[in-house]
């Protein structure tokens, strides 16, 4: 069976099996023609042919070309699930991808604001418009709270709590938390709710926390569009990712000495090594402070 065959018939598989997203699979389908060529050029060999050694031998090539070792994981779990995949359809009766290890994976820190980035971004929204004063309210709640985005766009006025100082939230998996709004949260959703929300409305019914003026939550998507237009106002010009309040939440409350258990609790993280790597940033901020001012530094 010719190796092109070979490999549309494993993405229809795959896709109909685990109902990848159109880029993954043709990523896979990517990953899979091109070490087919390889093999076919630098060991006269077709797909089902390649023995382990030659895997390695690929792999190893792909390392030295430049590729990172995220994208050699990738690329070696594609190869398996294409092996194991054959494997069960008895094109071939030996899994070559058998006993390979995968790259070692350090996970990356996540880019956390500063206090005064934090301060600065709070601060940019325009509160003369009522859509700057959403703004300012849902950044404020977001720092508070830590919550994920899809958690603060969704969010719906029973949700909040502001006499209990409370919001409970609808997290991963439907699982629910409750989590404390802090003060200053507190009072912007207050002014927020007894003025701007109404102007935003024009008179509309909405249970939306946050509502558009078209009476309706906002995505995602819009949030960060209006997050990265307050950056460019706070002067913060290297990219935000949709997690970077949350980041922030999480390691300016271990900097100031929050039990990491309490953390995983309101971040709704279900595993404690989850949260654990926002030790190693609180950690990497001392040492780089500690550099900076300490004279032996």
């Amino acid at each position: 069976m010719a190796d092109d065959a070979l490999i549309e018939r494993f993405a229809d598989a795959v896709w109909m099996e685990r109902g990848l997203s159109p880029n993954t699979l043709a990523a896979y389908q990517s990953d899979l023609r091109r070490f087919a060529r390889w093999l076919e050029k630098e060991q006269g060999q077709e797909l089902l042919q390649a023995r382990r050694e030659q895997l390695l031998d690929y792999l190893a090539s792909r390392a030295k070309a430049g590729q990172q070792p995220r994208s050699t994981a990738r690329l070696l779990s594609c190869l398996r699930q294409f092996y194991q995949h054959a494997l069960r359809e008895e094109w071939l009766s030996r899994d070559p991808s058998a006993r390979i290890d995968a790259p070692r994976l350090g996970r990356p820190l996540p880019r956390s604001l500063t206090e005064r980035e934090v301060e600065a971004l709070l601060e940019a929204p325009d509160l003369d418009e009522a859509e700057g004063f959403r703004d300012r309210s849902m950044l404020e709640l977001l720092y508070a709270t830590g919550l994920r985005v899809s958690e603060l766009v969704s969010l719906q006025l029973g949700q909040v709590s502001l006499n209990q100082g409370l919001v409970q939230v609808i997290g991963k998996g439907d699982k629910e938390r409750l989590v404390p709004l802090g003060e200053e949260a507190q009072e912007w959703i207050a002014r927020f709710l007894r003025g701007p929300r109404q102007e935003l409305l024009r008179g509309q019914l909405s249970d939306d926390l946050f509502p558009t003026r078209r009476g309706s939550a906002m995505t995602r998507q819009a949030f960060w569009y209006r997050i990265k237009k307050h950056a460019l106002t706070a002067a913060i010009h290297y990219p935000l990712s949709p997690h970077t309040l949350r980041h922030a939440f999480a390691t300016h409350l271990l900097d100031h000495g929050a039990d990491l258990r309490v953390v995983q609790m309101m971040l709704g993280h279900s595993d404690l090594s989850t949260t654990q790597i926002y030790t190693h940033v609180a950690r990497q901020r001392l040492k780089e402070l500690h550099a900076r001012h300490h004279p032996r530094g």
